[in-house]
């Protein structure tokens, strides 16, 4: 590895995005250090010249150790991926309190937890950038995702002010929004859904979502749009602050801008029924 390697840190890095991306980042011969709560399912990154870290983002300690471990090893942490976390579908009403708080305390407490650990190290270089993995679901939350989607909120709040409150340190803040993309997500979220036992007067619309969401994931692309854009985040001279990496995040994205939020809410419920239909 060349000496003006990038040291990269990516966090939630067994599979989907995270792995793909510490592939191609080491191919273009980064320092990659990969994180998961199991070192056992990255032993492909080991292979490929990855350094594997076992990381709870729900564990500071776990984390600390982490970024101790990369600074003694390195010196420097140049790019940081804040990627773990996942969903769970299913109405507000139906989701158990347990749940909604785990899936906070992954998706943004885990973020927080990783921030609070790498800043003070990028603020004494006065370098690194910081990319986010938001979604779609940042700014278009639909039922049966409403949980999900407002920690994906929550992140696109934080990485704005985070934005703001770093780029005179020269440190850079970059949101990733995917769309629907076939990964792993879909099982996890979609097991969720099915296991829980929502009340009646919700099933009709449960059913429409489920069928919607599956056709939807069937067609999906793969990762690769969203991987490129990571790839860029981490690596050109003048990153973007956002990049929307899928056609269904884009266009839903700007629809979401322009029509009313009746007119939205129409369009997705019309969506789920015409799904149920189709049997």
């Amino acid at each position: 590895m060349s000496i003006n390697s990038k040291v990269v840190l990516i966090v939630g890095a067994s599979s989907g995005f995270g792995k793909a991306t510490a592939e191609r980042l080491l191919e273009l011969d980064c320092i990659v250090y990969a994180t998961s709560r199991s070192v056992e399912k990255m032993q492909e990154l080991l292979i490929k010249g990855a350094h594997l870290l076992g990381m709870d983002v729900t564990d500071d300690a776990s984390i600390i150790a982490g970024v101790e471990q990369i600074l003694a090893e390195q010196e420097r942490i140049d790019v940081v991926f804040v990627n773990a976390g996942y969903g769970a579908y299913g109405t507000i009403e139906s989701i158990a309190t347990e749940e909604i708080q785990k899936q906070y305390d992954v998706n943004v407490f885990g973020v927080a937890r990783v921030l609070k650990a790498v800043l003070p190290t990028l603020r004494q270089q006065k370098s690194g950038r910081i990319i986010f993995t938001a979604s779609l679901a940042s700014h278009l939350s639909i039922a049966c995702t409403g949980w999900y989607a407002s920690t994906k909120h929550a992140l696109v709040g934080i990485a704005k002010a985070l934005r703001q409150e770093v780029r005179d340190m020269g440190i850079e803040v970059i949101i990733i929004e995917p769309g629907v993309v076939k990964t792993e997500f879909a099982g996890v979220a979609f097991g969720l859904l099915d296991r829980v036992d929502h009340p009646a007067d919700y099933l009709p619309l449960v059913d429409g979502f489920r069928r919607s969401m599956a056709r939807s994931y069937d067609q999906a692309p793969g990762v690769d749009s969203t991987v490129k854009a990571m790839v860029a985040a981490a690596m050109v001279k003048c990153p973007k602050t956002v990049y929307c990496t899928t056609v269904d995040a884009k266009i839903l994205k700007f629809l979401q801008r322009l029509l009313s939020d009746l007119i939205v809410d129409w369009l997705v419920l019309s969506w789920f029924k015409q799904s149920s239909r189709k049997r």
